[in-house]
């Protein structure tokens, strides 16, 4: 609200100076011209009367001559008044118009407004710096899952997307440099319901700038950045608070798990994948001789997994600037070159440069020359999906989709990439183990992961947590449904942290414990359902005798009373033994 009043007073500083004087002036006129009274003695009019009648006249209202009538002379002033008047209110509201139209001023009423919409919302949010692919395709993904987002793009076309996209909780977006720390600050940082900031911007210095600039602001915030270069991944890594995601090195990663452990990259792409998309299929790539058409940072990424998993390779590019390597070679992507590279000998081949319609037009050449390839392509523009499925690729690189997966794994349930790296370092039994239970016990699409703390201190667990209860509660439990113990919840429980011990899969029979997390995969609506246990003990009497508790103070003491008299009952009834 500052910058706006002040850019107001600075660019309409010369017209209200100049109206002010036309008003100055032309009161003191009209004080001075001499006039008469009703009984045509001389008389002067004062300052109230003067401007009183200079401002209906200013103004084009035009009540009449008061208090008496004017004189020739005062009519004549009253003239000049009303043209030099004119004048400057049409100088005034010509500057208002250009002030309104001003680029800079309506800027600032854009991040007032923004900053005072980020202040009152009540509701958990992320704060987005970027909204390229990637920043679109994971708003949409925390949109799906009922958080809100806060949008920060340079670009002023890429600002206005979010308002003709369709979102359920619309989110908040402005058009400013998020290297500013009183931008961060207008979007959030610092804001007591702001969950993490992840950073997607294309350059590395802009990436760096603004995940320091956050974490100094607010050092308890989460903070995940994108970077694609070793020197930026070591300076941001010395930020406790600061995750980096490189997407080349991850799906160099992911490449890695494909060839050597193709179940565990399954399972980790249908866990952190968009909630409620479609199951991704399993991908099996094979050891052997490899051909990489494009050597820039991808393609070193590819390189480099390859080398890691025993398998073979050859570089293609036609860049003569590329450092000299034993595996590269600089010319052209012609039919010779492919054969030159052993294309013969080649089990598969990658499209790695940036270049979409030239990925697909590479892959068309090597298959014309060795069909039955396995093929790796990248994309590079959400536009160019119908060229990169009309490839149809064994595996296929988008880093939209690295960036969605990574930020969902890291964000929404941490416990999840702690489950994931176990299953990575256990290898394809425990994942075979999961993929077959969230078959038989869940539909083929992308489950919705959770969280559940059971804690003594929730009013609905209270009881059956405590140190000697006779009815512990147990893992089976939480997964009947809480309106209808008839029914079991669509969900799976994937790992029970207990302390240091992690148990996998755990059984139904399995007894919890005050301090046990335990991550859940299911259907959408199960963590609400779920929810219910921890707010009032009742759901947890209802699973286990399908009757329903009472609720109110007066059914409880009704039905505590009526537990007494069957007592009493049962007690006279009894026989006495003598």
């Amino acid at each position: 609200m500052g910058d706006i009043l002040f850019l107001v007073l600075r660019r309409m500083r010369a017209p209200l100076i100049a109206l002010i004087l036309a008003y100055a002036i032309s009161v003191l006129g009209l004080v001075l011209v001499p006039g008469q009274d009703g009984a045509g003695a001389p008389a002067r009019m004062g300052f109230f009367h003067a401007f009183y009648v200079v401002s209906y006249t200013a103004t084009t209202i035009g009540f009449g001559e008061l208090p008496w009538v004017f004189t020739d002379a005062q009519r004549a002033w009253v003239t000049f008044t009303i043209y030099l008047s004119v004048t400057c209110w049409a100088y005034t509201v010509g500057s208002i118009f250009a002030l309104v139209q001003d680029q800079t001023f309506r800027g600032a009423v854009a991040r007032s407004r923004f900053a005072g919409r980020v202040r009152l919302l009540d509701e958990p949010f992320y704060i987005l710096v970027g909204y390229g692919q990637s920043g679109t395709s994971l708003a949409h993904a925390f949109d799906d899952l009922g958080v809100r987002s806060v949008i920060l793009e340079l670009r002023p076309e890429r600002a206005a997307r979010p308002d003709i996209e369709i979102f359920r909780e619309q989110p908040l977006a402005l058009a400013a440099d998020a290297r500013w720390p009183d931008v961060l600050r207008d979007a959030g940082v610092t804001h007591p319901r702001c969950k993490a900031l992840v950073v997607m911007v294309s350059e590395d210095e802009v990436a760096q700038a603004v995940a320091i600039g956050a974490s100094a602001l607010n050092p308890r915030l989460p903070v995940i950045a994108r970077v694609h270069s070793a020197l930026a991944r070591d300076n941001l890594e010395g930020f406790g608070n600061i995750t980096v995601i490189d997407p080349f090195e991850t799906f160099g990663t992911n490449l890695r798990l494909s060839i050597s452990a193709p179940a565990v990259l399954w399972v980790e792409e249908w866990l952190s994948s968009v909630p409620g998309s479609s199951c991704p299929r399993p991908a099996s790539i094979p050891r052997g001789h490899w051909l990489i058409l494009g050597y820039g940072r991808f393609g070193h990424a590819v390189a480099q997994a390859l080398e890691e998993t025993g398998s073979t390779w050859e570089a293609i590019d036609t860049d003569l600037k590329l450092p000299d390597h034993p595996h590269l070679r600089h010319c052209n992507n012609s039919v010779q070159s492919l054969n030159q590279a052993g294309i013969e000998q080649a089990v598969g081949v990658v499209a790695c440069t940036d270049r979409d319609a030239t990925n697909l037009a590479l892959i068309s050449r090597a298959r014309k020359l060795k069909p039955g390839l396995c093929v790796i392509i990248r994309q590079n523009h959400v536009a160019d999906r119908s060229l990169i499925e009309a490839a149809q690729a064994d595996m296929c690189f988008v880093k939209a989709d690295v960036m969605v997966r990574e930020c969902l794994q890291l964000l929404v349930a941490p416990l999840l990439n702690r489950f994931l790296m176990e299953i990575r370092a256990r290898g394809p039994a425990l994942a075979e183990a999961v993929a077959v239970r969230l078959l038989t016990e869940l539909e083929e699409r992308v489950p919705h992961i959770w969280s559940f703390a059971c804690l003594a201190a929730y009013p609905g667990l209270r009881e059956v947590l405590a140190d000697g209860c006779p009815s512990p509660l147990r893992l089976g439990e939480l997964l009947i449904n809480p309106t209808d113990p008839s029914q079991r919840l669509a969900a799976v429980a994937l790992v029970l942290l207990r302390g240091n011990d992690t148990h996998f899969l755990p059984d139904a029979d399995m007894v919890l414990a005050s301090g046990d997390h335990i991550l859940f995969a299911g259907r959408a609506g199960v963590e609400s359902l779920q929810g219910r246990f921890l707010l009032d003990p009742s759901p947890v009497s209802y699973v286990r005798t399908g009757i329903e508790p009472p609720r109110t103070w007066l059914f409880r003491w009704a039905a505590r009373h009526a537990e007494q008299r069957r007592h009493r009952r049962r007690t006279a009834a009894a026989p006495r033994h003598e």
